[in-house]
């Protein structure tokens, strides 16, 4: 499995970064992480948008669904059937987030790991026979920050990050409108979600936060993307 892991996705992603990081990102690491990160989540741009969509969707529906709750709350049966033809009428999986999430996990830990570990002379032992091998192993950020080492201020800048990611997927809610306690655990997440980036990234290589950084920016811009959309709105809703 260790094999198979390493052939399919390890491997090809830090050949990739290695070959990044010795043409376009001028041997600078971070520069190199970047456009790797990039260029991963454009690959996954389909998954993620889905995913995020899903999610817009759900918090769309959560209006309509109480009201089902309402109505039908002396039979479940029917309360049931009703939210999965609500589900069906505006083709809502509640399971895809998580089904996608699942999918991502084993790219997320590849490219963890190639970041954690950044390239070394044992690392560069996996480039593959028309990669050329650096000559210089440069682990700064424009020669000012160590990327192996522990950053505060990535580490500040992450949580920032993720704190306005979060912001921009929580759906408000109208004036007058009750929230039922899952909604109010969701928008604590939104303060939540940058106390867990620091606790995460702490100690971590600062090479780790960059990333972290670079896709929460990428989730954000994507997350703009789906809250322009018509997903907020959901008109014509009868149950």
């Amino acid at each position: 499995m260790v094999d198979l892991f390493n052939a399919v996705l390890y491997n090809p992603l830090f050949n990739i970064l290695v070959i990044f990081y010795d043409s376009i990102a001028l041997q600078d690491l971070g520069l190199a992480i970047i456009f790797l990160t990039i260029l991963i989540r454009l690959l996954l741009f389909p998954i993620f948008h889905e995913s995020l969509r899903q999610q817009k969707i759900q918090q769309a529906l959560q209006p309509h669904i109480k009201k089902i709750q309402e109505k039908h709350k002396n039979n479940r049966e029917d309360q049931t059937k009703a939210i999965l033809n609500l589900y069906t009428e505006h083709k809502a999986n509640p399971a895809l987030p998580i089904i996608l999430i699942l999918l991502q996990l084993p790219v997320l830990i590849a490219l963890f790991l190639i970041f954690k570990a950044g390239i070394t002379a044992e690392s560069l032992n996996s480039l593959y026979s028309f990669v050329p091998r650096p000559e210089i192993i440069n682990h700064t950020f424009f020669n000012l920050l160590d990327l192996t080492k522990a950053s505060l201020l990535l580490t500040v800048l992450a949580a920032i990050a993720q704190y306005f990611q979060s912001k921009l997927a929580i759906v408000k809610p109208k004036p007058g409108e009750t929230q039922t306690d899952a909604e109010r655990i969701g928008r604590s997440l939104v303060y939540v979600a940058p106390v867990i980036t620091v606790a995460v990234l702490w100690t971590l290589p600062a090479a780790i936060g960059l990333y972290w950084i670079t896709t929460t920016i990428f989730s954000a811009a994507q997350q703009v993307i789906i809250n322009k959309g018509k997903h907020g709105e959901l008109k014509g809703t009868t149950q």
